[in-house]
């Protein structure tokens, strides 16, 4: 019986100790492994060829950002040509200091009102009466519970672009300031007959 004890504890004892040696194993393999907490969890996406479809297809002219720092990171982009609201383009980022902030566009007609698009990517963000002026062009400020929104219809009335998400007034505004709205249409001959603006249209 004496044996058999000693057997036991003998047992526990290895148990013991080859759980020691591979908590050790572990905590060199973690120390050796190049591992960067500071890294940046967001992967930023390009949306070169996205932007150039969308602008050979939309029946109005595309907004994108130039000029932005490169601490503005694109998440995400997608063109839609038949959605609920039209042709409707999203082009998202983050902002230097980690807020959303994303530029929407859509169609105008007969039988469609921009409401229900703005409320929609604004996420039920509400119209105010201030305005804020942005490189000579008047936007419409909507505010919401969790998105505030920058509004401007287009100019011949067949579009409307919304800058909205989680950013402050002053980043919408810096991202509306960069937006440049084009078009690549077919032309007669080889290649596009671009037409653009240095403001959404």
């Amino acid at each position: 019986m004496a044996a058999d004890k000693k057997r036991g504890a003998q047992a526990v004892r290895d148990m013991v100790i080859s759980l020691a040696v591979i908590i050790l194993a572990a905590y060199v393999v973690y120390l050796f492994v190049p591992h960067d907490d500071k890294k940046d969890p967001v992967k930023p996406v390009s949306y070169g060829v996205e932007l150039s479809s969308a602008r050979r297809a939309a029946p109005y002219p595309v907004a994108a950002p130039v000029g932005l720092s490169k601490d503005w990171r694109a998440t995400s982009v997608r063109y839609s040509a038949d959605g609920t609201e039209g042709a409707a383009w999203h082009l998202g980022f983050m902002t230097p200091d980690d807020e959303y902030a994303a530029v929407e566009q859509s169609e105008r007609g007969d039988r469609r009102s921009p409401d229900r698009f703005i409320r929609d990517v604004s996420q039920g963000a509400e119209k105010t009466a201030k305005k804020q002026r942005v490189d000579g062009e008047e936007w419409t400020r909507y505010k919401g519970p969790k998105y505030d929104a920058l509004v401007r219809p287009a100019a011949d009335g067949k579009s409307v672009t919304v800058v909205t998400g989680t950013a402050t007034f002053e980043q919408l505004g810096e991202l509306a300031g960069a937006l440049h709205a084009k078009s690549e249409k077919p032309g007669p001959g080889p290649g596009a007959v671009p037409s653009s603006s240095p403001t959404p249209s």
